[in-house]
């Protein structure tokens, strides 16, 4: 019988961080103080983030140490299996082979607690007793609160607006884990009351709400901000995801995969997968690599290469990255978690450069891609996951064309289960594509 998941055992999980810093074709450019426009200094970052994620953004160092104290969380849910897709490449008449990486088994359901523990141990190793962020659909806000609630620490959810709404149980869950949860644009923080002044029914942001987060953290002493996404070190945390998928595609007797692909929206998901396989690319392995985010929000196929805020009030540092324009308001899709004007600056100069293609796709289409994937393959994506899902789709046909046998490895970057209520209004024909 052929095998359907490929595990490691806990004592296998990988104990290093994979850091792309060292290995890039060029250096970053770096990120610029907004008014001498010169690069900014790690002092400055200090107000908001602690010395070791400071050191970790830096570093030139191509390996990580994850801390032990980290590893013992990571052992809920890691090492998260890794899947053949065998009824899908059957429905699709497909001879390639599909894998997905699944990270649906956290606590919180998705991808992004692989970084919230690891940010939430570092600053409370520093003595910051409360952590702030934004979040979109609601999946990094819960893998912080999960991982503060870890550590004894209080937190603090700046939610976007329409995903506070349209999200409620994902609210609930942070809320059970302890954090105090906002709705943004909110009253608490100047930026968001200069934006309601001039727009009370702003759906609000992403970029918003990292306004709005940063804000709160600069001005409490007790407190540090936490990103769940763009800034390098959120990425390196991540890189677990795609350095056990190595270890298990050995398993599974594959040399490495044709096509790397995963959802987009800040970065963090899908370079957790990809960028362990792009230093294969960059010692000259033949891989492909697809970033897919919502036509409603094309950072990467209609974003403009440039420094820019990675937040709506210009609290930020300067980040050279695609983007939209710091000010600019995404319609309400589902897919709360790709509605972000920029990107991050590692995923950024990888496309620029030609090392990684973007894709951009309509919700209706997403959504068909995520209902065909939960009827063959069991498992319900996230809106975000199913962006993924549609480009493997889109590819898997285009080997059944050629008559290809590639190997194809997705981020099923978290489960559906908390976005019924999406697609209950798609099984009633009521979810539009917003973005025509």
């Amino acid at each position: 019988m052929d095998r359907k998941k490929f595990l490691l055992d806990e004592n296998e999980m990988p104990d290093k961080w994979y850091n792309i810093l060292p290995d890039l074709p060029r250096p970053l450019d770096p990120p610029l103080d907004p008014q001498t426009k010169e690069p900014i200094s790690p002092d400055q970052l200090s107000a908001i983030f602690p010395k070791a994620l400071i050191e970790q953004e830096m570093s030139p160092e191509r390996y990580i140490p994850i801390p032990e104290e980290v590893r013992d969380v990571y052992r809920l849910w890691r090492p998260s299996p890794l899947y053949r897709a065998e009824r899908l490449e059957e429905y699709l008449d497909t001879p390639a082979k599909i894998y997905y990486k699944y990270e649906g088994v956290s606590p919180p359901g998705s991808h992004k607690p692989n970084t919230a523990v690891a940010q939430a141990y570092y600053n409370m190793k520093e003595g910051i007793e409360r952590l702030t962020t934004e979040t979109g659909a609601g999946q990094w806000g819960s893998a912080l609160a999960f991982a503060c609630n870890r550590f004894e620490m209080e937190c603090t959810v700046y939610m976007v607006k329409v995903s506070y709404e349209q999200k409620p149980y994902r609210k609930t869950m942070m809320m059970l884990w302890g954090a105090e949860v906002i709705p943004s644009p909110s009253t608490r923080t100047n930026s968001g009351r200069a934006i309601l002044e001039k727009d009370p029914n702003n759906p609000g942001s992403l970029g918003i709400a990292i306004s709005e987060a940063v804000e709160d953290a600069a001005t409490h002493d007790n407190t540090n901000y936490s990103l769940g996404s763009v800034l390098n070190h959120v990425l390196l945390h991540q890189t677990i995801v795609g350095e056990e998928a190595k270890l298990q595609l050995e398993i599974a007797g594959e040399d490495y995969p044709d096509y790397v692909i995963g959802c987009c929206g800040g970065g963090s998901n899908y370079a957790g997968l990809a960028l362990p396989f792009v230093r294969d690319r960059l010692e000259g392995k033949e891989i492909e690599f697809y970033a897919v985010e919502p036509t409603a929000c094309p950072t990467l196929t209609k974003g403009e290469y440039t420094y820019d805020f990675g937040d709506t009030a210009g609290l930020t540092p300067l980040l050279k990255m695609y983007t939209l324009g710091h000010d600019f308001i995404p319609p309400s899709i589902h897919a709360g978690g790709l509605r972000y004007h920029g990107e991050a600056p590692i995923i950024s100069a990888l496309k620029h450069d030609g090392i990684m293609k973007a894709l951009a796709y309509h919700q209706l289409e997403c959504f068909d891609a995520g209902a065909l994937f939960t009827r063959v393959e069991g498992i319900v994506p996230a809106p975000e996951t199913s962006h993924a899902i549609k480009a493997v789709i889109d590819l898997a046909l285009e080997c059944k064309k050629k008559g290809e046998e590639k190997v194809i490895l997705f981020n099923f970057s978290g489960h559906g289960l908390l976005d019924l209520g999406s697609y209950e209004l798609y099984l009633e024909g009521k979810l539009k594509d917003v973005d025509e």
